[in-house]
This record gives structure tokens, sequence and C-alpha cells, in this order.
């Protein structure tokens, strides 16, 4: 080759490349938006907050905690649009429900009404339609809440992906309960109710097709009776959270940055039952990040956290809870994992989401 010769390499097409982990200054709306991370995050503190102002939407929890005619409610909604509609442990019907009854409960409440809207493709089978319907309404019965209000609308095929769920709900706060992020303190207990990343693990089995030598059923469950049984130890409980999108790390995350503390955890005490470590570790997750729909994260003053803890176990949704950390004055608002090696890693807040369409 002589000198003048110049190498010419073709280059690539880069228009059809997806990224798991989407840049922040994204013109336009891609998946990451939706996955409970920083951009979930970023899109709803620069978007939607100054657009709809209010002291109550400024609180940003899994629910809003209202006061009407002297009497303090929980109010929250939630969208449904996981692929597929049915699942191991549950369908679109069941998180439908179990997803808002969940938002409720972390602010103490036990939900009593939920509303729900049905979108609808034009083309789904209505034999599927039912079977969804029955599944919220079992749910529903399970949860002990009434539908007491819906709607239904029907986009052209190609313009929606079978059915998409929205429910609304509300329910009563007990008196003296008080579960804000901003309460925790240096020294409160961190417990978890449960095995995590289970609900995530499931949904990518089956959408992907793949075998992991064992069926992972998915965790979907209302979890209105463990909170009740939670507090009824104590109604001091600090905060109370169920990581779904973005996981135990979001969650953890958020209540570290509300409040203004560090979070420690001890990362060989984070509950992660084999058959989901393994299915991350060949599709390259961790588990920290993956979804779940059936637990929570408590913190819980020192004083009561052995009690809070034994309540939980005597619980069958909160028989596998464990202390997992504490809340500490060192690093505020950082997330840290203690390693079995005896290091110490960050355990950030996720970009964009690892499992996209999980709830």
């Amino acid at each position: 080759m002589s000198e003048t010769t110049e190498l010419r390499v073709p280059l690539p097409d880069l228009t059809a490349w997806t990224c798991p982990a989407p840049l922040r200054d994204q013109p336009r709306v891609v998946m990451g938006h939706g996955g409970g991370g920083a951009m979930s995050a970023e899109l709803v503190q620069h978007i939607f907050a100054p657009a709809f102002g209010g002291q109550t939407l400024s609180q940003l929890g899994d629910s809003a905690a209202v006061s009407l005619g002297g009497v303090r409610l929980a109010f929250s909604t939630d969208s449904f649009v996981v692929r597929p509609l049915f699942f191991p442990g549950g369908s679109i019907g069941d998180l439908a429900v179990n997803g808002t009854v969940n938002d409720l409960a972390m602010s103490g409440a036990r939900a009593a009404y939920l509303s729900c809207g049905f979108i609808l493709e034009e083309g789904v089978e209505v034999s599927v339609v039912g079977r969804v319907a029955e599944a919220l309404g079992a749910a529903a019965r399970v949860a002990g809440v009434e539908v007491a209000t819906g709607d239904t609308k029907v986009v052209e095929a190609g313009h929606g992906d079978g059915i998409f769920i929205n429910t609304s709900g509300i329910g009563l706060i007990p008196a003296g309960v008080d579960l804000r992020p901003e309460r925790v303190v240096p020294g409160d207990v961190l417990i978890v109710s449960g095995d995590i990343g289970v609900h995530g693990v499931a949904i990518m089995s089956v959408r992907e097709g793949l075998e992991f030598g064992v069926e992972i059923e998915s965790d979907c469950a209302a979890l209105g009776g463990l909170v009740e049984a939670m507090l009824a130890v104590t109604s001091d409980l600090h905060v109370l959270r169920d990581p779904t999108r973005g996981g135990l790390a979001a969650a953890l995350n958020e209540i570290a940055a509300a409040s203004g503390t560090g979070v420690v955890i001890q990362e060989r005490s984070v509950p992660v039952p084999p058959a989901v470590a393994n299915a991350c570790a060949i599709l390259g997750l961790d588990p920290m990040y993956v979804a779940n729909e059936g637990k929570l994260v408590a913190f819980v003053p020192r004083e009561h956290a052995d009690a809070v803890l034994s309540a939980m176990r005597a619980h069958p949704l909160g028989a596998a809870a464990t202390v997992i950390g504490e809340a500490v004055e060192a690093h505020p608002g950082m997330v840290v994992a203690r390693t079995g090696l005896g290091g110490t890693r960050v355990v950030d807040l996720p970009i964009g989401e690892q499992l996209p369409r999980i709830c």
C-alpha cells in the first residue's frame, strides 16, 4: 500500500440502533423515560410538576395524602402496559388491582374503591378481554377493594398492544400514621419483606421464551394486610415503599434523596432467590434493579424494628422478611452496599430501565 492510499472503512448505519441506557438529553421520549429511574424522575420534575403545580403533587410519593372534609385520604393512579398480558403468577388484571392497592398501602391506607379504565386495541379477542376482566375482579375481591367506576376506549388496530389498563384508588389513612421519606433519620432499620427481583425475571422468562430449569412466578400480591400487621405493632413507621420499576435500588435512592440521609445495605443480606440470581447472571442484569410487585421496604425506628420484623414474618406475605441495612449520617442522599469481600460500592439510581413493559 502506497503512502497516498487511503483505507476506507464503511461506517455503520446507526439509525436502527437502540441503547438500553439512553442518553439524558433526548429530544424525544424513549423507553427509558418510563423505567422508574433518573430519566423518569427528570420527566416528572421538569415537564409535569412545573406544568401542574400544587403542593400535594410535590410529595411525589406512591400515593398522595390529602385531607377532605376532615378525613385523611390516600389517592393514587397507575397505568399498566405489561407484555405479555398473562405470565406465571398473574396477569395485567392482577397487576392493575395490586399495583394501585399497594401504592395506597405505602401511605398506610387500606384501599376502599378503585376506578378502572380499559384501552382496547381493535382486533383483540373478546375472550382475552373477558379473562383479564375476570382476573381483575378476582384480585379486587382478594384485596378487599371494590371497583366502583370505569371507562372503556377502543383504538385502531396497530395503535395499541391488545389491552392497556389504568386504575385509580382511594383509601382512608388511619389517625397517627405519617409515612413519608422525609421522616427517615440516621439509625432507622431497613427491612425488606422478602425475595427481590422475582416479578421482572418472571416477565422476561415468558417474553423471551427463556428456561432457567425452574419456573419463576411473579410475586404479584396486595400488601394491604401486611401493612396493617406492621401498623398494629406501631403507627410510628417512618416510610414504606414498594420497589416496582427500577427495583430495590430505585426505591432506596428516592428515599435517601428525599430524607437527606445515607443508606447502607449489607449485600449478602439482600434476599435474592437462586433462580433469580442465576437468571440475572445469564441475562446480565442486577437483581437490585429488577422490578417487584409484591414486596415492600420499610424504614423503622430501631426501638420498634424487632417487633415489626416479627409481625411481618407472622404474615404470609412477609414470612421471609429480613433486615438488610440502615439509614446513616454519612454520604447523605447516597445508597452504598457493603460487599461480601469487605468492600463498598455505590448503588446508584438507574438511568433508564433494564426491563421495559414489566407493569
